[in-house]
């Protein structure tokens, strides 16, 4: 597993302008991510996620058929054309696993449909032919009271070796570097295992991450399970105390997840950072003061674990989500922009994958106000001080002893024996001396 990394997330279905229901008409609307990589290069970004790209009823966590690229944006060859041309401009590729359930088309949930009993895939979703009352002529658990979505059986056997013959197509054929593991929370721990061990014999530096929305990481940031999760927790307290100028909240969040003792939860793991993605409301959209995106970024970068910059958010656009629909989280875009926003994120990738001290250090609170924060980040050798005023007036941060070393973000020597002075609306990154 890589931690050296800086992800880019792509809601292709969304991004490339495909329609939300699935026509099953042959486009090659995927092609599209190929002219992306010059700004992604540009970025400094080292991976790709996409969400999901195979072929399913609509938004595609409703998957129809896992070895078949979805009609609306190309074909398995126009796919395997976009992942090569990503891993020779060295990016790496993570597609979305959505292995706990499928959508009422997929071909054995049909072959049910039509045989009942008599069909051999019964066993591969939690069926109940006793109620007979249902729209099928019999009920059938689904994901979350959306009875759109039909509930997996991934203790089947038969099941099991199907998903994974598909993982194994998708490596051979796209040479995947990882999967995200939708709703890695409602997953059977036992099918986890079986998967890890699976793709880590094919590639031991296959990376697995998994969606969860709250609880206890470790419950799923095992050894034996998955090697990341997505941090919920650290995405609110990120927005929220920019919003409400009160730094406590996400400096807590940190110091619970990767203070010293008594703390020290996840401690040398490495969380799936974000500060929005296809399933919340877009940052710009999230702050109340649109001078604290660069801040917010410049946090996501220094702390603790793998970033992951959703597409768009880079230059700040915005989108809040619906009640009945995420459409307005994900967009089409012709073609990427740039502006300062995104040469101040491009600058802070550059530094993330550059300095071992933000990918796999330490993490220690140096100085905590309700509008100044600092902290170290710290690994043999190599020491980077992080510090944000999100006050609209200039301040002196004083932590008691004298600050030496180069400003990441100017490229300048620094010096400062008295506290260091921090305009307004500020952050600084500076490697010690």
């Amino acid at each position: 597993m890589k931690t050296d990394a800086v992800y880019y997330q792509i809601f292709p279905i969304g991004m490339t302008g495909a329609p939300h229901c699935n026509d099953f008409k042959q486009a090659h609307r995927i092609l599209q991510v190929k002219d992306w990589i010059p700004h992604l290069r540009k970025l400094n970004v080292t991976g790709v996620l996409f969400n999901p790209v195979f072929q399913s009823e609509s938004h595609g966590y409703n998957t129809i058929d896992y070895r078949k690229i979805d009609d609306r944006l190309g074909t398995n060859e126009d796919f395997a054309d976009v992942c090569n041309a990503l891993h020779k401009n060295g990016l790496s590729v993570l597609l979305d696993g959505v292995f706990n359930h499928v959508g009422r088309q997929f071909w054995a949930f049909q072959d049910v449909k039509k045989n009942k009993w008599d069909s051999p895939y019964c066993g591969w979703f939690h069926i109940n032919f006793d109620q007979d009352n249902g729209r099928d002529g019999f009920s059938y658990q689904d994901w979350e009271g959306h009875q759109e979505l039909v509930k997996l059986n991934l203790s089947n056997p038969d099941l099991r070796q199907y998903l994974f013959d598909s993982v194994d197509q998708w490596i051979e054929q796209f040479h995947i570097d990882g999967l995200r593991l939708d709703v890695a929370y409602c997953i059977d721990h036992d099918f986890l295992r079986a998967l890890r061990d699976h793709v880590k014999s094919i590639n031991s530096e296959f990376f697995l991450f998994g969606e969860m929305i709250g609880g206890d990481y470790n419950s799923l940031l095992r050894e034996d399970l998955v090697d990341s999760v997505t941090n919920y927790e650290c995405y609110k307290g990120m927005y929220s105390s920019m919003n409400s100028h009160n730094l406590f909240e996400v400096g807590y969040s940190l110091n619970r997840q990767f203070g010293k003792d008594p703390w020290d939860l996840y401690t040398g793991r490495h969380l799936w950072n974000f500060v929005d993605n296809h399933d919340v409301t877009r940052i710009a959209s999230q702050l109340s003061d649109k001078r604290d995106l660069p801040l917010i970024y410049s946090m996501l970068m220094t702390m603790p674990g793998i970033p992951c910059i959703y597409y768009g958010s880079e230059w700040g656009i915005h989108g809040t989500k619906g009640k009945w629909s995420d459409a307005p989280l994900r967009p089409a875009i012709e073609k990427p922009e740039w502006n300062e926003l995104t040469d101040v994120i491009a600058r802070l990738d550059r530094i993330h994958t550059s300095r071992a001290s933000l990918y796999d250090g330490d993490y220690t609170e140096i100085y905590k106000r309700n509008e100044q924060w600092a902290y170290l980040r710290s690994v043999e050798g190599e020491g980077v001080f992080y510090l944000i005023n999100i006050a609209d007036s200039p301040v002196t941060i004083d932590i008691g002893e004298p600050v030496k070393g180069t400003d990441l973000m100017s490229d300048t020597d620094v010096s400062y024996e008295n506290g260091i002075p921090m305009d307004a609306k500020s952050f600084k990154i500076i490697l010690l001396k």
